[in-house]
């Protein structure tokens, strides 16, 4: 899979970020579809843009959207939808009383939107992505709205009931509809050689949200074991690390460290906690080493069919090149297309080692591919 990068949110100096225009993905959307001819993609996360579309309350325009559906139909492309992926109204935040109540009715009319363009399709969607990492950047480090410290629990508990309520009104208008949950799939060890019960707690802190969401956790807020459907789980080369010490485990060492644990591994763990289909939902890598990566990631994903896991696929994101949300000078390096867009270009820049670490990676799994007898196959 293919996804585009599409953060709206108000960024550390509290300026609006729009990586879908800045990446002039929006410009030539038809174009970047054909492109993921080369690797046989047809499947993409995309975002709604919550900021773009409700300017005002309970007022959607939806026009855009349709313009990005209207391109799916034309190149045969699946479209998996992030409603919130970092970004909300101006007028809201997490903290806001009305905020669940506001995301609710954004996310059942656009489900009422889309069943008048595409009726019988199947719609995947994620609610708000990260929600983990939301409550971290905007309630701990203040990072984006609402720029807190020491409030990440209340936040993520808001952006959870948002999340249940959102899940309400979807099912509302389309019990069809499936949910994909993404999170950051972590690791978080202890300075020490003795385990330190701060650092496992942290660890097990991550699990939160898929508890809330079935009930287990904070029932109040009506979390039910069904509506944990589908998880993407997003993982990078900084999501294993030291605790209090904040240094990242290093990746290329994998199992010459005892405390870096393998992809595969912490996906066998987190099925075997919820029993659900999953997909890597974000992965890559800054950089020249993007086809070292991918090349791990490869024999990860073998590992995991060869476990007969239900790995549905793996999505590389970004696939274009995109700037930093605080310093918006500075390009990323991580796409599979490296160009720094502008407006009158038409034509992107294709990263060759990158482009061939994937087509390789693709190759490599095959076998394995074919081989996963997984119960959801086909559900």
């Amino acid at each position: 899979m293919a996804g585009y990068e599409c953060a709206d949110q108000m960024n550390a100096f509290g300026q609006r970020v729009d990586l879908l225009s800045a990446t002039g993905h929006l410009d030539i959307i038809e174009e970047d579809y054909q492109n993921l001819g080369l690797f046989n993609m047809t499947t993409v996360r995309e975002g709604v843009r919550w900021s773009v579309v409700e300017k005002q309350p309970y007022v959607y325009d939806w026009s855009v959207v349709g313009k990005m559906l209207d391109a799916g139909k034309t190149c045969n492309i699946q479209q998996v939808w992030d409603l919130c992926h970092f970004g909300f109204p101006d007028d809201l935040s997490p903290l806001h009383p009305m905020f669940a109540k506001r995301f609710a009715s954004f996310c059942n009319s656009f489900v009422h939107y889309y069943r008048t363009k595409l009726p019988d399709d199947i719609l995947v969607l994620t609610p708000i992505n990260e929600v983990s990492f939301l409550s971290w950047l905007g309630g701990e480090v203040k990072g984006t709205s609402p720029w807190c410290n020491r409030q990440g629990w209340e936040i993520k508990y808001n952006l959870m009931q948002a999340y249940i309520e959102a899940i309400e009104a979807i099912k509302a208008a389309d019990p069809r509809v499936r949910v994909m949950m993404t999170e950051p799939l972590i690791n978080i060890v202890s300075p020490g050689k003795e385990e330190d019960e701060a650092a496992r707690a942290r660890h097990e802190s991550q699990f939160q949200v898929f508890d809330m969401i079935t009930g287990k956790l904070c029932p109040e807020l009506r979390g039910k074991p069904e509506y944990l459907d589908i998880i993407g789980f997003n993982f990078y080369f900084n999501n294993e690390w030291i605790f209090q010490v904040e240094e990242f485990l290093d990746w290329k060492k994998g199992s010459k460290d005892p405390r870096y644990s393998p992809l595969h591994i912490l996906l066998k763990t987190v099925y075997e906690r919820y029993q659900r289909p999953f997909i890597i939902a974000e992965t890559s890598h800054p950089k020249t080493d993007r086809p070292l990566w991918m090349e791990m990631i490869s024999h990860e994903i073998a590992e995991v069919l060869k476990a007969n896991l239900p790995l549905w696929g793996v999505c590389w994101y970004p696939a274009l090149n995109r700037p930093d949300w605080d310093f918006t000078d500075t390009w990323h390096e991580s796409g599979i297309w490296d160009d720094v867009y502008k407006p009158a270009q038409s034509q992107r820049t294709l990263d060759m080692p990158t482009a061939k670490s994937i087509l390789k990676a693709q190759e490599y799994i095959k076998e394995f591919q074919y081989s996963n007898q997984s119960p959801y196959v086909g559900q």
